[in-house]
């Protein structure tokens, strides 16, 4: 398969709401990628942003973040009247979270006043939606929780809050109300996603979503599933996730996460692991595993450490978790995200299971190092979220490193003048079984950056594209690339 895709974050999409949502705008983009003749939108996590607005700290790894839910459509199912629907209250070319949030949430409760007072329509949809989601009872009831603790982490609830998850249903009565409402928009969630989705299905477009290795410690996760991780008898974590200093952090990435207890998971055959990739799997095409060499060894940090550099790699759970994985889902698609200084049997691991890895070619952005080619089964990327566009690095070059690289691409026989062009055309001719570029890299961005690492807060996460015209007109020249590429 030889094939070629855009990664873009559904919160980067252009829009009159605040954020990149469910709306025309993500229908419009498919258009335009069907007419790029890519055939994969890779996404990042849609799951509810937790600390930082970060897509990799979730308050669950099932439900979706109902920011994402377009108010336009809530009308085109006659839960709100379009008249009523505004446009939001300032435009930027970065996406204010909390500001979209009071934005929307108004219309959220409207919409569900009505359909409440027209449950009848719904019913057997929302009753299927809600049969079908083992995992929504107990995320209703944390975000009921949560909301009433004004957001407070769930180890700041007072004692008998933090325990009613262990206690029977019957105590959750008094919270019922609540409740409804958060299924209500999970609900909404999912009918305006899987639009989505078959829309892009039905013009040969996989969505390749992502999740993290690890889960937040602030979430429904973890609150529904204290055993399976390493924690104290009042929920605080004993040992965190993290990676030690690398390209990116002098003092390595202290992300927080709490690292699971995969002795209790194995004695559970990874029952978490696997409902939780059994989700996903319904929602996405393909999923990337970010961190994957975390299932053949993790940087296990004390929670007491301020930094990262204290820590150990201890082996992980490896084969005994994949193998359960793919004999309890066979058909499951899975990208390893491979990137960093690597132990060897981490790569052995991934070519065990025949998965995809990533090559990203800001690494690897010689002359001499490109002259080497890619290998061919590989995803083959310019970057990722966590880095900056391609035009960015490329004006911080050297001038004889800026050189060497436009005489390798005339060596090529390339004529095209502007440089990021030449970057593309490179990873679209390559070996590379897939290519993935970020838009903002299709477009030549110089400004763009999603995400810088060990780094939290504004502006990460938070670019947001102005409107589709400059990709709709850059179309046709990246769908004749591939074309001539034999990718499309």
């Amino acid at each position: 398969m030889r094939t070629a895709g855009i990664l873009l974050s559904v919160s980067s999409l252009p829009g009159n709401q605040g954020i990149g949502d469910f709306g025309k705008q993500a229908i419009y983009f498919i258009d335009a990628l069907k007419t790029c003749g890519c055939h994969i939108w890779q996404i990042l996590p849609l799951n509810p942003l937790g600390y930082g607005n970060s897509p990799y700290q979730p308050y669950s790894s099932f439900a979706g973040d109902e920011i994402y839910i377009n108010i336009d459509r809530l009308a085109d199912y006659d839960l709100i009247r379009r008249s009523s629907v505004k446009t939001f209250h300032k435009f930027s070319e970065q996406v204010d979270y909390e500001g979209v949030r009071i934005f929307k949430e108004p219309y959220f409760k409207k919409a569900y006043r009505i359909f409440k007072k027209q449950f009848d329509r719904f019913a057997e949809e929302y009753e299927q939606f809600c049969a079908s989601s083992s995992w929504l009872d107990h995320y209703a009831l944390f975000m009921t929780l949560k909301r009433k603790n004004h957001m407070a982490a769930w180890r700041m609830w007072d004692k008998n809050e933090r325990e009613l998850i262990k206690a029977s249903t019957d105590a959750w009565e008094p919270y019922q109300e609540d409740m409804d409402y958060e299924r209500f928009l999970q609900f909404m969630f999912y009918k305006q996603w899987n639009e989505i989705k078959a829309y892009a299905n039905q013009h040969q477009i996989q969505i390749m979503g992502d999740i993290p290795f690890y889960v937040g410690l602030d979430s429904a996760d973890v609150w529904s599933h204290q055993s399976e991780f390493l924690l104290t008898k009042d929920g605080r974590p004993t040992f965190i996730a993290g990676v030690p200093p690398d390209y990116f952090s002098e003092t390595g990435q202290r992300w927080g996460n709490p690292i699971y207890n995969w002795r209790t998971m194995k004695r559970n055959n990874y029952t978490f692991w696997i409902e939780r990739l059994r989700w996903n799997a319904q929602q996405y095409d393909i999923i990337r595993i970010d961190h994957f060499r975390a299932f053949d060894t993790y940087w296990k940090i004390p929670e007491s450490c301020e930094t990262a550099i204290e820590g150990e790699w201890i082996l992980g759970p490896a084969c005994s978790l994949l193998d359960e994985i793919f004999h309890q889902l066979p058909d499951i698609q899975i990208v390893a995200e491979d990137l960093g200084d690597l132990r060897k049997e981490v790569l052995e691991l991934k070519d065990h299971y025949r998965l995809y890895g990533m090559q990203v070619l800001q690494f690897q952005f010689t002359a001499k190092q490109m002259k080497k080619g890619m290998p061919k089964h590989c995803i083959l990327y310019t970057g990722t979220h966590d880095n900056d566009t391609m035009a960015a690095v490329y004006d911080r070059l050297p001038s004889n490193h800026k050189a060497s690289l436009r005489r390798f691409f005339h060596m090529r026989g390339y004529t095209d003048r502007n440089i990021i062009d030449l970057v593309l055309r490179y990873c679209i001719d390559s070996a590379a079984d897939i290519v993935i570029i970020p838009l903002q890299d299709i477009l030549g961005l110089k400004k763009g950056r999603m995400n810088t690492p060990g780094t939290i807060g504004s502006p990460n996460w938070e670019w947001k594209m102005k409107n589709l015209k400059p990709l709709t007109i850059k179309a046709a020249q990246v769908c004749g690339w591939l074309m001539n590429a034999g990718r499309s």
